[in-house]
């Protein structure tokens, strides 16, 4: 234990070994300014020489009154510094006997020696004794910082390591992102205090006790001196040195609290604050340089003065590697400053709370902007990474969680009496709701009621309107709510009611303009996933406008403008992936679009258009069955079988390679099986009402029951497409973009292998590579005995 008395008390006066030299260096000037910068240089080196303090005075035996001294310290310091601070500023600004060299040296002398108001303003505004607190708003208001009394005492203390607090950086933010934040978040969140603080007292904001006028008047008197003093340059130059003194402290509050987080009990409230949450260092001569910064992890449990302050060792506080001056210096390079603190901080989380193995939730933004969401952050995190990334990018989606349409869905736990007959209920809500009472004409009547007055803002509207029912649908499907299949049709039906909502908006826009009457009209298609009951995440926006009369250059300019707000619309937009320039498809007369489909060779378009869906008609209504009876007639022609059936053929000669991202296009694959579905609803003979369904695995089994193709063979190419859907559509929910087996989490993985019916994810590699050759050999056969599609299985 370290006992008060004179020797260990003389120690702290030595900040005050500072004003000396920066007098000398105001009124001499030349090399006398070295002498600040010298003094402040060698602190690293006499850390190194007088070691680590890790000794305590003891706080319950140790009386008021034997602390004079070292309070006597920081007085002279609060003290010296305004004399010294306007001594310098008359010479450098009014005396003129420094050259523009030695001035800006000594505005870096000022800012250097200023980083301590802050320390000593901290110590004193935290003080019980009025005038204490007074004099640090002063000392605070000399570098226009007076409001950090308010917002240090009153919002940071009591939510320092919460989201709550913005002077709390979370890991992985660097310090020049925290910056803009912390800074605007100190003001407005003492102002909002103060705010709150009146209204309880049912006084207005006006009233004289709002500390924000002393803080006004401060500032003006300081400002009026130095004004006074040189003039508005003058003024300038002043608001320059705070502005840098409060960028010095700032890079201290990052260091402080960096990574730190108090874990949120179940009772939604946060974990008292502890030692562990604040770093340390025990650096004897910063220490006493700094008042005791560095034991700042003491200084949150209590409200002790500096010299009383305890220091925590490794086994109660997180340490830092260097002194606090070295760490700020280190902050300043975002790189090298993860590399080093980010393994100690791992090290102090699994130290203090090993009974968590996932932080993200509380690292992520998102539970900096809704804390109060906490509980679902960190499900999502746990189970859906593709969900993660988009409430980090806008948190603002949690909202819709909070909306009748989707809590009312969501059964409280404990509503039936048993959790299997909850989850059988709860998903039943949300099946009925998705599949059958939400149709696209609800879709598109919800759209229609939200005010618009062109179509840029039906864009703005129908994206907003879109990205909500979008995450809902997610949420829904990670917590079983909805099957992968269900999860498909409804986000089909989203998109389907977005882009007529969009392409309405875009044909009245275009009529306003006056534009002459014309004869026939054009049809929008949207091809692939978007309509074909099976949409994910991230699906590509393949687009067919064909028209039918004229003029044709009437219909290439309202065709421009359908582009230009679907491209519009895909921007931001977490179900469609986005469209670069001229990424949207081609303008065809329908006479021409059917001689393209007749001759065509390649079998990717034509299995691009059997699932093509007309959404939106402008002008002739009819221009939609003319469509969709040519389309009938190409898929149905030998050219179309023929082609399909050659790449059948080179599909089959390919071996399996287990690839669980690509699983769509290995052989056996979804690809193969959606062309092979193709093929037997091409095949002469077969209903032409089925040309254009895309669903492989009713096309499959209706083939079994007719007799088409072998129904053990027909169940097996059922079951494959099942599982492709299901996989696909689970990894688009779930995993994002950089998925990766050995990073996934349990929970990711638990709900993959539950999307594809599989108990265990480790089976699931072996289910995949069984079912994908099982499926090529099914394949295979079809496409070499292609008789068995023309007549009964034998």
């Amino acid at each position: 234990m370290v006992e008060p008395s004179i020797a260990n008390a003389l120690p702290h006066f030595v900040p005050l070994a500072i004003f000396p030299l920066v007098v000398c260096a105001a009124m001499y000037g030349g090399w006398w300014i070295v002498g600040p910068f010298v003094f402040f240089m060698l602190a690293g080196q006499f850390d190194r020489a007088f070691g680590l303090e890790e000794r305590n005075m003891d706080p319950a035996t140790t009386r008021e009154s034997q602390l004079f001294l070292y309070k006597l310290s920081l007085w002279l310091w609060a003290a010296f510094w305004p004399v010294t601070f306007v001594f310098s500023l008359w010479q450098m600004l009014a005396a003129g006997h420094l050259s523009l060299w030695e001035v800006g040296l000594m505005a870096a002398v000022l800012t250097t020696v200023a980083q301590t108001v802050f320390i000593v303003g901290h110590e004193l505004v935290h003080r019980r004794a009025l005038w204490e607190r007074r004099l640090g708003e002063f000392l605070l208001a000399s570098v226009s910082y007076p409001h950090y009394a308010t917002e240090h005492v009153y919002i940071h203390h009591p939510r320092v390591c919460t989201p709550l607090d913005p002077g709390s950086a979370p890991k992985g933010v660097s310090f020049w992102q925290y910056l803009p934040a912390e800074v605007a978040n100190n003001l407005l969140g003492a102002w909002r205090f103060e705010r709150r603080r009146l209204t309880r007292r049912h006084l207005p904001l006006w009233h004289y006790t709002n500390a924000f006028w002393r803080y006004a008047v401060e500032i003006a008197a300081w400002y009026g001196l130095i004004f006074w003093l040189g003039g508005p340059w003058a003024a300038l130059l002043y608001l320059v040195l705070c502005g840098s003194v409060v960028f010095s402290m700032k890079i201290s509050n990052y260091v402080q609290h960096y990574g730190l987080r108090r874990i949120r009990m179940p009772t939604g409230r946060f974990e008292p604050v502890k030692p562990r949450h604040a770093w340390s260092a025990a650096y004897k001569f910063t220490n006493w340089l700094y008042y005791n910064m560095q034991r700042h992890a003491d200084h949150h449990t209590s409200n002790r003065r500096y010299p009383l302050l305890q220091h925590h060792g490794e086994a109660a506080s997180p340490q830092l590697p260097g002194s606090y001056m070295q760490m700020n210096g280190l902050a300043l390079f975002p790189k090298p400053w993860f590399e080093t603190i980010d393994p100690l901080l791992d090290r102090q989380r699994a130290q203090f709370y090993s009974e968590i193995d996932d932080w993200s939730a509380y690292d992520s933004r998102a539970f900096a902007e809704r804390p109060d969401a906490f509980d679902v952050i960190a499900e999502i995190h746990a189970a859906a990474p593709r969900l993660a990334g988009w409430i980090n990018r806008w948190p603002r989606l949690l909202d819709t969680l909070r909306e009748r349409e989707f809590t009312d869905l969501e059964l409280p736990e404990g509503f039936l009496s048993d959790p299997e007959s909850e989850s059988i209920a709860r998903s039943g809500l949300a099946r009925l709701y998705w599949t059958h009472e939400l149709s696209i004409s609800e879709m598109k009547d919800q759209l229609a009621d939200i005010p618009v007055q062109d179509a840029g803002e039906a864009v703005e509207a129908a994206l907003e309107w879109s990205n909500a029912k979008v995450f809902q649908v997610a949420v829904h499907t990670m917590r079983r709510s909805l099957s992968v299949s269900e999860a498909g049709m409804a986000l089909s039906r989203i998109a389907e009611a977005s882009i007529a909502t969009v392409l309405s908006a875009v044909e009245e826009d275009f009529a306003d303009r006056g534009v002459p009457h014309t004869s026939g009209g054009v049809a929008v298609a949207v091809l692939g996933p978007l309509v074909g009951g099976q949409a994910m995440p991230g699906t590509e926006l393949d687009v067919r406008f064909v028209y039918d009369g004229g003029p044709a250059r009437y219909y290439e300019a309202l065709c421009r403008r359908f582009r230009k707000a679907l491209r519009a619309l895909s921007r931001n937009n977490l179900l469609l992936a986005p469209v670069p320039r001229g990424g949207i498809g081609e303008l065809s007369a329908l006479e021409a679009f059917r001689e393209r489909l007749r001759n065509s060779g390649s079998s990717d378009e034509l299995v691009a258009l059997a699932r093509a869906r007309c959404v939106f008609v402008s002008g002739d209504g009819e221009i939609a069955d003319r469509f969709t009876t040519a389309l009938r007639d190409a898929l149905g022609g030998s050219t179309a079988r023929e082609a399909l059936t050659a790449e059948l053929r080179e599909a089959a000669a390919s071996e399996v390679e287990l690839d669980l991202l690509s699983v769509a296009d290995m052989p056996g694959g979804l690809r193969d099986l959606e062309r092979a579905a193709l093929a037997l609803q091409w095949a002469p003979g077969s209903d032409a009402s089925d040309t254009l369904n895309g669903d492989p695995a009713s096309v499959f089994r209706a083939a079994g029951t007719r007799g088409v193709i072998a129904e053990d063979a027909a169940e097996r190419l059922a079951e494959a497409a099942t599982l492709w859907r299901n996989l696909h559509g689970s990894l688009r929910l779930i995993a994002d973009d950089g998925f990766t087996v050995d990073a996934a989490t349990s929970t990711a993985k638990t709900a993959i292998a539950d999307a594809c019916g599989v108990d265990d994810f480790g089976a699931l590699a072996a289910t995949i590579r069984d079912t994908a050759s099982r499926a090529a050999a099914d394949i295979d056969a079809l496409a070499q005995e292609p008789r068995r599609a023309h007549g009964p299985a034998r």
